[in-house]
Order: structure tokens, then sequence, then C-alpha cells
């Protein structure tokens, strides 16, 4: 699979991402993690994310992702480019379709994020 990079993934999203009630967030992390929150900020995104996460092997083909939405594809493909740029999803490319997952460890870490320590 050749898909996109990810920016928050690794250690540089474990750092931004550790639970918001162990400590104060730097104002790197803080804009890492509000980057991420706002690609998550609009319905469309979530159901997007939601309806690939939902598809068979994982997986899902921008061509599956228009109607469910009822958004047009160049709409659909800026919302997906969001969540690429955020670390949620990979891309892959297949002759003229994107394919897209949603990549675990990043919803791992984003849920560790809303967890409280105490």
């Amino acid at each position: 699979m050749t898909g996109t990079a990810l920016p928050l993934l690794g250690e540089d999203f474990a750092a931004c991402c550790s639970p918001l009630t162990a400590g104060v967030l730097d104002e790197d992390a803080a804009e890492r993690l509000a980057r991420v929150f706002r690609a998550l900020g609009d319905r469309h995104r979530v159901r997007l994310l939601s309806l690939i996460a939902a598809a068979d092997g994982g997986e899902a083909c921008i061509c599956d992702l228009t109607a469910p939405v009822g958004l047009s594809q160049p709409t659909v493909s800026h919302h997906m480019k969001l969540l690429t740029e955020a670390g949620l999803v990979t891309r892959d490319q297949r002759g003229k379709w994107a394919y897209y997952r949603v990549v675990p460890e990043a919803m791992e870490a984003l849920s560790g994020t809303l967890r409280t320590t105490r």
C-alpha cells in the first residue's frame, strides 16, 4: 500500500495525545491535537470516517463514499484530504480512484486523550 504520510502518528501523535488530564499541553501539542479535533468537527467528516471503518475490509473507495453522505465527489475529496492531513486515514491511489483506511493507532491515541487519569 502506498498511502499518504501520516503527520501525527508515532511519537509526535503520542506526545500530543496523552490524556488531557495528565498535565498542561504545550503550544505545539495543543495545535496538533486541535488539528485532529477540527478534522472531526464536521458531521460529514465524522460520517465518512464511520463509513470507512464499517466498510468490508476496513477500506473504502471514494467512489463509494459520495452517495451515502449526499455530497459531490469534489466535496468528499476535500473532506477526505482534511482527514488524511489530520492522520486519521490513509489514502492509496489505484488508477483514477483513491481508497481510504482508518488508522487504528490514531483512533486509539485520540481516544486516549479523552480518558481521565484520576
